[in-house]
């Protein structure tokens, strides 16, 4: 790994929401100065949106992580729900099973719960991440759930976060009611050209850079046109131009690593790019069958990607049966539950962000991002591995073969790389706690 190399502790750009590594940039800390007045007022919504790689998860947690031990949390993060499985997945999040409850006794036990949290001198706050899913009529069984009141004062706190497309279904006629609820709404922006240096600065010195300069000060302006500010590209392009200066064997970032990642990316100037690549969806696949459009499964979501220079690929598979393909271009691949990432699993057996793949020209890397149930391959855990044609990585439920493309084959068979035949020699148990 480079960071023996640099001397560093940790890693400093992972893409994980830790909250140590938190940058709070003036916009950045107003927001979060907003989710913390929820607990001090009851009177209304706090909505906080932010484009793609923004930083809203990376403040949630931070936020959750300072809060006392008085405050009664639900976080909820699936949001593609009905009504009736939003209140299911609330309910669950206080400790309840209510899977076999109807709409109508969910609404009930959740009003129970909230007065007697609140007689207990409990505060109650609900976070629903990525809330620009959410459909109308789960929008107003919200609206409904922050009227629940004492005589005095409202019993339920509310966070809404998500990307810009919530503010424009907020602003739709149909939920003028709910937006009349709403006390604060603020948009969070990328950084500034001097925050994200600070920001790149401050990861590095919580890694453990204790002061060094690690990348030259000509990086900087690079780094801002290419990335815009955004959080989430900032630790891309760093990370993959630290890998440039590892290969080289080097403890400083130059100007030329910050160009070898740019080409090995395949990025443009930020100002000349369209919609953000890792928004697009290309296929959904039903995580059992491959049939389309099934929700009684995980799903799995391929994001687009160039179609040139193919080193390699991922086949998915769950219970033998593939269910998609990506393959595998210079850069970095992330692997996780949520939209944002590169190929999503949408799988309760899947973190957020649960792993990356760094393709070079020369092979693959497979790391874990501190994920709950980690990567398996021939039935352990590994952090960091160089990856090997054939290789079968267990995600939770869901098997990812490896196949690179560099690699001379002969096919015996007359059939190809066989799927099954690898994935029955890598399977391992299926690791039953939540990501």
């Amino acid at each position: 790994m480079y960071i023996e190399q640099f001397k560093l502790k940790d890693l400093p750009f992972r893409l994980s929401p830790d909250p140590q590594f938190l940058y709070l940039s003036k916009h950045h800390a107003r927001a979060k100065a907003y989710m913390e007045s929820t607990i001090w007022f009851t009177d209304g919504f706090v909505v906080i949106t932010g484009e793609i790689g923004a930083g809203k998860t990376t403040l949630i947690e931070t936020f959750l992580h300072e809060l006392d031990k008085d405050v009664v949390v639900a976080q909820i993060n699936q949001t593609q729900v009905s009504a009736t499985e939003f209140l299911q997945a609330v309910l669950v999040q206080f400790g309840f099973t209510p899977f076999k409850m109807k709409k109508a006794e969910l609404i009930a036990t959740l009003n129970t719960f909230l007065i007697e949290q609140n007689a207990a001198g409990r505060k109650v706050l609900l976070i629903v991440d990525e809330a620009q899913n959410l459909a109308p009529k789960v929008l107003e069984e919200l609206r409904m759930l922050s009227g629940v009141e004492t005589t005095k004062e409202k019993v339920l706190r509310i966070i809404l976060a998500g990307q810009p497309e919530l503010n424009e279904k907020l602003d739709s006629p149909e939920l003028t009611q709910l937006v009349q609820r709403v006390r604060l709404r603020f948009h969070l922006t990328p950084l500034s050209e001097a925050d994200m240096q600070a920001y790149v600065l401050h990861r590095l010195e919580v890694a453990g850079s204790a002061g060094r300069k690690i990348f030259h000060d000509d990086c900087f302006p690079v780094l801002f046109r290419y990335t815009g500010g955004v959080p989430r590209l900032v630790n891309t392009l760093c990370e993959t131009a630290m890998m440039a200066a590892f290969n080289e064997d080097r403890d400083y970032v130059c100007l030329d690593d910050v160009k070898s990642a740019i080409e090995e990316l395949r990025w443009v100037e930020f100002g000349r790019r369209g919609a953000p690549r890792d928004s697009e969806a290309t296929g959904s696949f039903d995580g059992a069958t491959g049939d389309t459009g099934n929700r009684a499964g995980p799903k799995l979501y391929v994001g687009s990607q160039d179609e040139d220079l193919v080193l390699g690929k991922i086949i998915v598979a769950q219970g033998g049966a593939t269910v998609g393909e990506l393959p595998l271009r210079l850069g970095r691949m992330v692997i996780g539950r949520t939209p944002d990432n590169d190929l999503q699993i949408d799988s309760r057996f899947v973190s957020r962000h649960h792993c990356q793949i760094l393709t070079t020209r020369e092979g693959c890397v497979i790391e874990d991002l501190n994920s709950t149930n980690g990567i398996l391959i021939k039935s352990k855990r590994v952090r960091h591995r160089n990856l090997n044609d054939g290789d079968v990585i267990t995600i939770g439920h869901h098997e990812l073969l490896y196949i690179d493309e560099r690699a001379p084959r002969v096919d015996t068979t007359g059939s190809g790389p066989g799927l099954d035949r690898s994935l029955a020699t890598g399977q391992s148990e299926a690791v039953e706690s939540q990501g």
